[in-house]
């Protein structure tokens, strides 16, 4: 998709952020992304579930949760993946060099790549970079936005996002950035994203407010359907905006962040490889949440429905046949689906419509919507899941044929 311009965003109270250029992408483009709390912070992390993870997440898994967490550090253009105990190492060496920076533990620091898989850290370049990030730390829009442009591999634009949310006796402000735009799919989180908040947070309030944002949205998201080796998403909560929150004001900051997680997890669907639609999927009517995330993500990994929307094809029946196939039950006597707003199918049967029209109506949009219903029968209910997606094109083709050549 398109490159857009960077978004504008504020840093959370006591905290700060750099991007800078170490060495590690031959293209010369920044690749180092540093995030300092200048207090102890709470920290929670949801990580991928692929067993072939990266050092990266094998160590940062052991510092979370915390509530002395301080920093994250964040390498592009290397994943530091599938590299054995030298992996480890390195990880946790990049940890104790920016902690040493900063006065705090190493295990205070979490650390996280991304890039190319099964190739060494160049660790000297970054023991040498990482004393300019730490000088060049700060707290304005442009240091975040810095830090946001510095994780990116494939990306065509820095993602980033802030919220204010008030809330008894003030102001509270919730801050992410991420990267990501292939090897995308769920379970877990799909890329890498750093969540702040100037909130007190328990560690269980921590924990709990990531996993139900991620739930809805870094796990709702699909541009392949391939898990990459690194995806993490931390969440530092600081308390620096004082005072304990109470249960209505937790629950006024759990959607906040779950706002922002939205933000950053659409955007990396906008920016997917190659795409030229940005594909919503919603499915209601069923009796549990799982049910309606499980046809959701079978209609996403379609490579025939992504290929139909490329081509502005109104084929609804790979709409309806993956949901099918999704493993669960449902009588078909009573799915229904919409694509853009246009019936094309009512309780099991074809409803007639203007091909020609809806066919132009998805070459000339970018946006696609589609909804399906399960209006009643067994294993009907009142739950629904909305999903993103992209579509399937040839540069997508070309980009992942060429990635490391």
């Amino acid at each position: 998709m398109s490159t857009r311009a960077p978004s504008t965003a504020q840093l959370p109270v006591g905290f700060q952020a750099s991007g800078t250029t170490c060495g590690i992408k031959v293209s010369g483009k920044s690749d180092l992304a540093l995030f300092v709390s200048d207090r102890d912070a709470t920290a929670a992390g949801v990580f991928t579930t692929n067993k072939v993870c990266g050092a990266p997440v094998i160590v940062s898994k052991e510092r979370v949760p915390s509530t002395t967490a301080r920093a994250v550090i964040i390498n592009s253009g290397n994943s530091n993946a599938a590299t054995g105990e030298p992996g480890i190492r390195d990880a946790k060496i990049m940890t104790a060099a920016f902690a040493e920076q900063i006065g705090c533990s190493a295990e205070s620091v979490s650390v996280c790549s991304t890039g190319v898989i099964g190739v060494p850290l160049p660790m000297p370049v970054i023991l040498k970079g990482i004393p300019h990030g730490v000088q060049s730390l700060g707290k304005s829009d442009k240091h975040l936005l810095d830090a946001a442009t510095a994780m990116m591999t494939t990306d065509t634009f820095p993602k980033l996002t802030s919220v204010d949310v008030a809330v008894a006796g003030g102001t509270v402000r919730v801050s992410g950035v991420c990267k990501g735009a292939a090897m995308i799919a769920p379970n877990m989180a799909t890329m890498l994203s750093v969540v702040m908040t100037d909130a007190q947070l328990s560690p269980e309030q921590c924990d709990s407010a990531l996993r139900f944002g991620v739930d809805r949205t870094f796990n709702c998201i699909s541009v392949d359907g391939h898990m990459s080796t690194s995806d993490t998403v931390l969440l530092l909560a600081n308390g620096a905006s004082g005072g304990t929150l109470s249960e209505s004001d937790f629950a006024r900051v759990r959607e906040t962040i779950q706002h922002v997680c939205q933000k950053l997890a659409t955007d990396i669907i906008r920016d997917a490889e190659g795409a030229d639609h940005f594909i919503t999927i919603d499915v209601k009517g069923l009796e549990s949440r799982d049910a309606a995330y499980r046809m959701s993500k079978e209609i996403a990994d379609s490579a025939l429905v992504k290929t139909a929307i490329t081509g502005g094809d109104p084929n609804w029946g790979r709409i309806v046949s993956a949901a099918g196939y999704a493993n669960v039950d449902f009588d078909t006597a009573w799915l229904s689906l919409h694509i853009n707003g246009t019936e094309v199918y009512r309780a099991g049967t074809p409803v007639p419509f203007d091909a020609a029209a809806l066919s132009k109506q998805l070459k000339s949009n970018r946006d696609v919507h589609l909804e399906l219903a399960v209006s009643g029968g067994p294993c009907s209910g009142n739950e629904s899941v909305r999903f993103w997606t992209s579509d399937l094109t040839q540069e997508y083709v070309r980009l992942n044929s060429e990635y490391t050549t």
